[in-house]
């Protein structure tokens, strides 16, 4: 398996076209190595742009999207319409990364992910992902893969632990790329999580993505659109958190889901 970058930047909501740029400029020259993006965003010109302002090369920085039912469909000649307008919109030549973002809609594994293997074989992206997906979903989507599963993106933080998909990946050697691993802030709030971050003279997110970034197969994709987030958030790389401090989140009781949609029920298994 080829590597992921420990944390990478997030743009969900990022929807002003400057302040997208700039964040995506900051976030590269400072270090960060992955930008995380989507059809469904909308900002996927803005994140381009930041990628040609960053005295980065493009070689040195790993770039994902995702496919959405909603924008193009999920049909086989949809997605590959979709890539090409990705692309023209990040003017890039390939994607590194490419998800499918929810399997709804017209989604169908035998169709969608087909296409994904075309892509890879016309040298357009160079890895495959998914996201949303339960385990009976993941097992269906890889059986209609030719190219191994690269990653598969889940809201994944100390209030929703996803234990059974982090092990899945684990033993399919894919990557389990956590989306909302700051619990919508509300890391803040979290009693554990604070007390953590007070032992080690630490920020509470720095905590949530070092505890996230010491599980095996684990990535992060937090979002930040200030140099002082954006910055707090890369202090993690260089926390370690000790057994106590692991355990101690891993015990954590209390459970929140903050990203729900109607007609995925599988979300809630």
């Amino acid at each position: 398996m080829s590597e992921l970058p420990a944390l990478g930047l997030g743009t969900w909501q990022n929807t002003d076209p400057d302040v997208c740029a700039e964040s995506v400029r900051t976030a590269l020259e400072m270090g960060y190595q992955h930008i995380d993006t989507a059809q469904y965003y909308g900002n996927e010109e803005a994140v381009g742009e930041g990628i040609a302002r960053a005295d980065v090369p493009r070689e040195d920085v790993f770039v994902a999207s995702k496919v959405h039912a909603e924008k193009f469909g999920l049909a086989h000649d949809e997605v590959i319409e979709g890539l090409e307008v990705t692309l023209d919109r990040l003017g890039l030549d390939s994607l590194d990364l490419l998800y499918v973002h929810w399997p709804v809609g017209n989604y169908d594994a035998a169709e969608t992910m087909p296409a994904f293997d075309e892509l890879v074989d016309r040298g357009l992206i160079d890895y495959v992902g998914v996201c949303n997906f339960s385990t009976a979903l993941l097992d269906e989507a890889m059986d209609h893969l030719e190219s191994p599963l690269f990653a598969h993106q889940a809201e994944t933080h100390p209030l929703l632990q996803q234990d059974e998909l982090v092990e899945h990946a684990q033993a399919h050697d894919y990557y389990h790329v956590a989306y909302s691993p700051l619990a919508r802030g509300d890391v803040f709030d979290i009693p554990e999580v604070a007390a953590i971050a007070e032992k080690h003279d630490v920020s509470a997110p720095q905590v949530s993505l070092a505890w996230l970034l010491s599980r095996e197969h684990v990535r992060a994709v937090p979002k930040a659109t200030s140099e002082a987030h954006i910055r707090d958030n890369l202090g993690a790389l260089d926390l370690e958190l000790d057994d106590e401090d692991i355990e101690r989140i891993e015990t954590i009781e209390r459970t929140e889901r903050y990203v729900e949609r109607d007609g995925a029920p599988w979300l809630d298994n």
